[in-house]
C-alpha cells in the first residue's frame, strides 16, 4: 500500500501543475478570441478562412495594443489620451471607478512605479512572525502627517492563493529586503514554502521525506 501512495502522489505531482497550467493557458486563449468580435461580420476569421484557428485573438488584441501604444506615446496621440481620460473624469459613477482602476493600473505598470518590483521580508501578523510582502508604494496625503518616520505601503499575500492578501503600511527600517526576484518570491509563498528561490525543493523538506521513505 505504501507504494501505491508513493506512486499516486508522484502522478499527481506531474499531472496536477500540467493540468491546471492548461487550463489557464485555454482560458486565456479563449477569452481574447472573444476580442475578435469587435471586428465586422465580414473580416471574421472564422468566415474569411472556413476555420476557427484558437489564439488568433492573442495576436490580434496584441497588434491593438502595440497600436494603442505606439499612438499614446507621440505628440498627438498624448493629447488625445488625456482628452479622453479628462472625459471619463466628468462621467458620474464612471469617473470613480475610471479613476481608482486608472490609479492602480499606473502604479502596477509605469516603468517608473515602485509597485511589486522589491520583495521584503516584514512583521506580521505580530513580533516576531515574519511573511514574504511586496513594496506598493508609501503613504501619502492625509495618511502622511499620521506617521512618525520613514514608513512604506506593502501588500502581504496569502498562501496559495497570493491574489488575496493584506494591505499594511510598516516602519522600513523594520522591513528586510530581500534579493529574490518578484517571480521567486511569489513561488515560495505559492509553494507554501516548499520550492526554495534559486534552487529545488526545500532542503529540510527533502531529508524529511527520506527519513519517512526509508522508514
Amino acid at each position: 500500500m505504501s507504494k501505491l501512495r508513493k506512486w499516486l502522489f508522484a502522478g499527481l505531482l506531474v499531472i496536477v501543475p500540467l493540468i491546471v497550467t492548461l487550463w489557464v493557458i485555454d482560458w486565456m486563449v479563449t477569452t481574447l478570441d472573444k476580442t475578435l468580435q469587435v471586428l465586422p461580420q465580414a473580416w471574421q476569421p472564422d468566415l474569411l478562412l472556413g476555420l476557427h484557428i484558437p489564439g488568433l485573438g492573442v495576436i490580434f488584441a496584441l497588434l491593438v495594443l502595440l497600436v494603442i501604444g505606439a499612438m499614446a506615446s507621440n505628440f498627438i496621440g498624448n493629447k488625445l489620451v488625456s482628452w479622453w481620460h479628462a472625459l471619463l473624469s466628468r462621467i458620474p459613477v464612471v469617473r470613480s471607478i475610471y479613476s481608482g482602476v486608472k490609479q492602480v493600473s499606473d502604479t502596477l505598470f509605469s516603468e517608473k512605479g515602485n509597485a511589486f518590483r522589491e520583495a521584503l521580508l516584514v512583521q506580521w501578523p505580530h513580533e516576531n512572525m515574519w511573511t514574504i510582502a511586496f513594496l506598493t508604494g508609501a503613504p501619502g496625503g492625509e495618511l502622511r502627517d499620521h506617521f512618525r518616520g520613514d514608513y512604506i505601503s506593502v501588500y502581504v499575500p496569502t498562501t496559495p492563493n497570493p491574489t488575496g492578501g493584506y494591505f499594511v503600511m510598516v516602519k522600513r527600517d523594520s522591513c528586510i529586503a530581500l534579493e529574490m526576484s518578484v517571480d521567486e518570491a511569489l513561488t515560495y509563498v505559492i509553494s507554501m514554502g516548499v520550492i526554495v528561490p534559486g534552487g529545488a525543493k526545500n532542503p529540510s523538506l527533502q531529508a524529511a521525506q527520506g527519513q519517512s521513505s526509508n522508514s
